[in-house]
């Protein structure tokens, strides 16, 4: 697509984001799956529901601009072939659940950094309404970050840390 207008980026990130989500959604029971902490489990079961609804504010969106989704996301398939590589192997569990956190966080801050663009294109566009759709996901996008950060932090981390000693 020709991007001429700001309008024009606006949908491409948008169609971009959509399948963002998508392939997150496919990805993450695999994700969970492969967790061995019942916290980092339970946060990206969380994270499924949130992205499912994601997924719905974006169609609501697209589906208002008489859109829908078209392009394919490389960046979230390479973040995710990069995920999956992690979940192979012969990684203990909690360092396992550490590669998982990291994957994750990569593509949170992804997902962060497209929301908060795309955001601004509605602000500026006067997608008011859209806008506000976005900036709710964004906030969980974060929201998500900062979970997976503590939880790193506290735990994930320090346990991975001990199973290799």
């Amino acid at each position: 697509m020709r991007l001429a207008s700001l309008q024009d980026l606006y949908l491409e990130e948008l169609h971009d984001l959509y399948d963002a989500e998508k392939q997150e959604l496919k990805a993450l029971p695999k994700m969970i799956e492969a967790a061995s902490s019942t916290g980092l489990r339970n946060a990206l079961r969380d994270h499924l529901g949130q992205s499912e609804n994601q997924i719905r504010r974006l169609e609501t969106i697209l589906e208002g601009l008489g859109e829908a989704g078209r392009r394919k996301c490389l960046a979230m398939k390479g973040l995710l072939k990069e995920a999956a590589q992690n979940l192979g192997g012969d990684a203990t569990p909690m360092v396992r659940d550490a590669a998982l956190i990291a994957a994750t966080q990569k593509i949170e801050h992804y997902e962060i950094a497209c929301y908060g663009c795309v955001r601004t294109y509605a602000q500026v566009l006067g997608h008011q309404e859209a806008a506000r759709l976005l900036q709710e996901t964004l906030d969980e996008e974060e929201a998500t970050d900062r979970g997976l950060t503590e939880m790193a932090e506290w735990t994930i981390n320090q346990r991975a840390a001990e199973a290799a000693a």
